[in-house]
């Protein structure tokens, strides 16, 4: 495979991601290779036939648009059966064929960040080579640490090397795309590779929730307890989800107890600490804090620059200083989201063959700067730079004072608070004076009438929403 099509599939495979449901993508779309770009037709390989036909009936013309749009032109897809590479790795694939995960490593999983890869976990007692039971790059060693995930980290490696003897439970907590499950998997990598014959278990909490429903639905619950119970290493994913789900608790509560009553190590992670997940039953919020409860922050721009480093290194690409400079400062809360802009970057400049400057990477990343300013920016920051560039007072856009040039403004603030943030039009409105969400929902009407019809004011919004992006 060349490296043209590799490039500009990781940058489609980008897109499918933010498009479709987690379990989706990486049942159907993960395990899809690019074997060749012949003018402009990109030919993907599959698994198999049904693969194919699947995809064709159900998902040809998104195909066609994700790759058109990351190659900036047309492009037609065509499909190619993936050849045996091995009696044992197709037998393998046989063996999974219902669950349809990836037998073998590709270079998908050689090359690509966490944000392309398939991440959903799974369960294996005893792995086997065919089947990687963890991401390969997902190890200490490439792991960044920074002052936003160092105590994490130490407490991982205490935890990887003694485990079931240092800090247990392990509970990491912290928002999306800080290098979690990079952890989790870190542990399961050292202990596999220094002791050969560890039971580890590796899975989601909703993978959990839905072998107990199958265990209760087919009468095998000795064998699902069997199963988990009598693991070395138990290392669960999200466990927030078990919020409301009372009678999973309670199998999970027993499961807990059985391991750590025979001082098997438990590592979980979630996103946020234990005592504010709600529905959750308070005998396993205590047990969740027995042991060592570790965050991880958002990474600072010096760990944000090492972070692209080192995964620029990875991708053998080189882009200048100025664009690696450019995306950790612009890119500030969420470490997959680094890594899935560096990749469309250097997937635009090795398939355009031009020379990047800002303005080109700013128009290519305006999804993702967009997403990034929802999460960064406050209600506070907003409502000061307009009321700075509108030369009001601060004070006036909790008023209840409505001459033109002051409601205006604010009305402009509650539009863009709209635009830019994730909050609702109820906290919108008491950020705002204690104003009701019909008040706010109205003020954002009348900006985007007036945005139809006045110049100024799409010059105005437009520069303001740019200047709070940036």
């Amino acid at each position: 495979m060349s490296d043209q099509p590799q490039a500009l599939w990781l940058a489609a495979q980008q897109t499918l991601r933010g498009m479709l449901k987690t379990e989706l993508y990486n049942l159907w779309f993960a395990p899809v290779t690019a074997r060749c770009l012949d003018g402009d037709t990109l030919t993907l390989e599959v698994a198999d036939e049904f693969c194919e036909f699947w995809l064709k009936d159900n998902y040809l013309d998104v195909l066609r648009s994700v790759v058109s749009r990351a190659a900036i032109r047309p492009i037609h897809v065509t499909f190619a059966i993936r050849p045996a590479e091995s009696a044992a790795a197709a037998a393998a694939a046989a063996d999974l064929a219902a669950d349809r995960p990836m037998a073998a490593e590709t270079l998908m999983e050689r090359v690509a960040p966490s944000e392309f890869r398939s991440t959903e976990p799974a369960v294996r007692e005893i792995p086997r080579k065919s089947e990687p039971l963890f991401n390969p790059n997902n190890t200490f060693e490439t792991f960044v640490v920074g002052s936003n995930n160092h105590h994490a980290h130490a407490a991982c490696m205490g935890v990887a090397q003694k485990p079931g003897h240092t800090y247990n439970p392990l509970f990491l907590f912290g928002g999306v795309g800080l290098g979690k499950t990079h952890l989790l998997q870190a542990i399961g990598h050292h202990v596999l590779a220094n002791k050969k014959n560890a039971r580890i278990g590796y899975l989601s909490c909703e993978r959990f929730t839905n072998e107990f429903i199958e265990a209760l639905q087919n009468s095998q619950l000795p064998k699902f307890r069997k199963k988990h119970r009598e693991l070395d290493v138990l290392l669960i994913d999200d466990i927030q989800f078990l919020q409301g789900k009372e009678r999973i608790q309670e199998e999970f509560f027993h499961t807990f107890n059985a391991l750590h009553d025979c001082h098997k190590q438990i590592v979980l992670t979630c996103d946020r600490p234990a005592n504010e997940i709600q529905g959750l039953e308070q005998r396993l919020i205590s047990r969740f804090e027995w042991g060592m409860t570790a965050d991880l922050k958002a990474p600072d721009v010096e760990t944000r620059l090492a972070i692209l480093n080192k995964k620029a290194a990875a991708l053998s690409v080189r882009l200048p200083d100025q664009i690696i400079t450019f995306l950790a400062n612009r890119i500030r809360t969420n470490v997959r989201r680094l890594e899935g802009a560096l990749v469309r970057v250097a997937a635009y400049a090795q398939l355009s063959g031009k020379a990047l400057d800002l303005e080109t990477v700013e128009t290519l990343l305006r999804e993702i700067l967009q997403e990034e300013g929802k999460v960064a920016i406050s209600v506070s920051e907003i409502q000061k730079r307009v009321a700075d560039y509108f030369d009001i007072r601060m004070a006036d856009m909790t008023s209840k004072r409505r001459p033109e040039n002051i409601a205006f403004p604010r009305q402009i603030a509650m539009y863009l608070t709209r635009q830019l943030t994730e909050h609702s039009l109820s906290a919108i409105g008491e950020s705002f004076g204690g104003r009701d969400h019909g008040t706010v929902l109205h003020a954002c009407r009348q900006v985007r009438d007036r945005m139809e019809v006045e110049a100024k004011v799409r010059q105005d919004v437009g520069y303001l929403e740019k200047q709070l992006t940036r």
